[in-house]
């Protein structure tokens, strides 16, 4: 817990060689209240969605008995198969890929989806891609919403869909409870353009949970640093943020989002990570 929210652990915080239970192991033991999973554009992560019934339901029963429930899913996935490709084939399998990701969520009883908010990634951007990836999450919320689980985007490392206020965008055009935003405190406070007080104030009620992570911000020098900057040492004002937060009413969920280095105590690093969050929420009343 993260005061009286729940608080969760990117996967792959961990040594990626651990099997389930030892990964869900560590995270109970290191006072997490559940794991997010990862499917992201590689190839072993991908296979995650056509794991056998047996296969899910094994997975289902490592977090009965560990207590580690999976709670929301990263789905980076479309990075490789984004909505707006203009290759008609890679959009078949963007499509495919959110079928599967959602029947892989009522099996495991994963709630979230964090969808990634990129048109293109290894493409360029163009109106026509905008469209395309408008179209895409127009039919994805109606899947969610047949599906009843939620969809939330992330607010990302790219102009594409770096505030709230873009995500809000498009939350107004479907019109559908089932597509929220995931807004990452690292990625919105690295953005100069925004106005990080506004974005959470006009956003608040369609946050479903929140990232936790810091970033170099970015300047006119500097394209900024988005991954595997040290809590602490980069932009994003903790206590500010988290003092907001709580007198805009958030009862959600936080996830702490970071990434394994080889060589490394991945406990130590975890831990270490956690107690400094759990300093500056302490801290968030002298922010107010």
């Amino acid at each position: 817990m993260l005061g009286d929210h729940l608080l969760g652990l990117y996967e792959k915080a961990l040594d990626p060689q651990d099997d389930w239970r030892t990964r869900l192991t560590k995270t109970k033991a290191m006072g997490f209240d559940f794991m997010e999973i990862s499917i992201d554009e590689t190839d072993a992560r991908l296979a995650r969605l056509d794991w056998t019934r047996e296969q899910q339901e094994e997975l289902r029963r490592i977090c009965y008995e560990t207590g580690v429930p999976l709670q929301s899913m990263c789905l980076s996935a479309h990075r490789r198969f984004p909505f707006g490709s203009g290759d008609e084939k890679i959009r078949a399998q963007a499509y495919e890929v959110m079928e599967k990701a959602v029947d892989l969520c009522l099996a495991l009883g994963v709630r979230v989806i964090q969808l990634a908010g990129y048109d293109v990634y290894y493409e360029p951007s163009t109106p026509e891609s905008v469209r395309l990836f408008r179209e895409g999450m127009a039919w994805a919320a109606k899947l969610a919403a047949k599906k009843q689980v939620m969809l939330a985007m992330e607010i990302m490392d790219t102009p594409f869909m770096n505030s709230i206020s873009k995500h809000m965008a498009y939350e107004g055009m479907l019109h559908s409870p089932w597509y929220k935003v995931y807004p990452d405190m690292g990625n919105i406070s690295a953005w100069p353009e925004n106005d990080v007080d506004f974005e959470f104030e006009q956003g608040i009620a369609s946050i479903v949970a929140v990232h936790l992570k810091d970033t170099l911000a970015v300047t006119k020098e500097f394209p900024g640093k988005f991954k595997c900057v040290p809590f602490g040492t980069g932009c994003v004002d903790f206590p500010k943020r988290f003092a907001q937060l709580e007198r805009l009413g958030y009862r959600g969920p936080y996830m702490i989002e970071m990434w394994y280095a080889p060589g490394t105590e991945d406990v130590a690093e975890v831990l270490q990570a956690k107690q400094w969050l759990e300093r500056q929420f302490a801290e968030r009343k002298a922010a107010q």
